[in-house]
């Protein structure tokens, strides 16, 4: 079996089982463990995936924690922010959202509101808004992931370019003072940039514990952002780009 090859059976096996030890690719390949080894370290050194002890995984999985779990995360926060969200959106509205904790708490925090326009690729936020109060939810379509239930990919993003709404809402894995707003998935990072542009209002929800980190990918300057919503104030860096680039930030108490 050629370099090559065992390199795309790496990232098959990655994507299938998330972590992967050593020695079980060693066994899954047929191939020595000083093999696996040698074949791992460019793509360590490259970033695409991440080596742990005796393991490597996709820098995904390690960023991210299930997305069950990240829902009791900071949930006090995020459900403050979504409140804080909320009171700024009128019955009658048209709202975007991607999916994300921040944005499934908002989307209960919506239940209160009556004939809302939801265009989403969430499952979560589309079951929780849809066939109540009058509300029509349009879902992006697409294989559902998984671990949180959205779609993603050129299918989602092209059937979300058909909507402009009056409220686009993101949520973020990190935000960096120089670069921006950020994820640590690709395909993620891909539609929530394409829901800030769909929206007369950008914006993005996010709990304090995301300021100051880097993601791999980023999703957009602050520039393209109207407001930010988060839980405490941002570091110094942080805000000073943001005020620089004119984002409203509230923070909700």
């Amino acid at each position: 079996m050629n370099h090559s090859k065992r390199h795309n059976d790496i990232l098959r096996l990655l994507q299938q089982d998330g972590t992967v030890t050593i020695a079980d690719l060693a066994k899954k390949l047929e191939v020595s463990l000083e093999t696996v080894r040698r074949d791992i370290k460019p793509l360590t050194t490259n970033g695409t995936v991440l080596k742990m002890h005796g393991a490597v995984a996709l820098p995904s999985v390690v960023g991210e924690a299930p997305f069950e779990k990240r829902m009791r995360e900071n949930s006090e926060a995020k459900k403050a922010i979504a409140i804080a969200v909320a009171a700024t959106i009128r019955d009658g509205d048209s709202i975007m959202l991607d999916t994300g904790t921040t944005t499934s708490y908002l989307a209960r925090e919506l239940l209160g509101h009556r004939r809302l326009t939801v265009v989403t690729n969430s499952s979560d936020i589309a079951r929780t808004l849809s066939t109540v109060n009058d509300n029509r939810v349009y879902m992006a379509g697409g294989e559902l992931r998984s671990d949180n239930g959205a779609a993603f990919g050129v299918s989602a993003i092209e059937f979300i370019s058909h909507f402009t709404v009056g409220h686009a809402v993101i949520s973020t894995g990190a935000i960096d003072a120089g670069i921006g707003v950020m994820d640590y998935d690709l395909e993620e990072a891909e539609f929530a940039r394409a829901v800030v542009s769909r929206g007369k209002r950008a914006i993005v929800v996010t709990d304090h514990t995301k300021f100051g980190r880097q993601g791999l990918v980023r999703v957009c300057e602050f520039s393209a952002l109207t407001d930010l919503f988060t839980d405490k104030a941002p570091p110094r860096d942080v805000s000073s780009s943001l005020k620089a680039s004119g984002v409203n930030v509230v923070l909700a108490r």
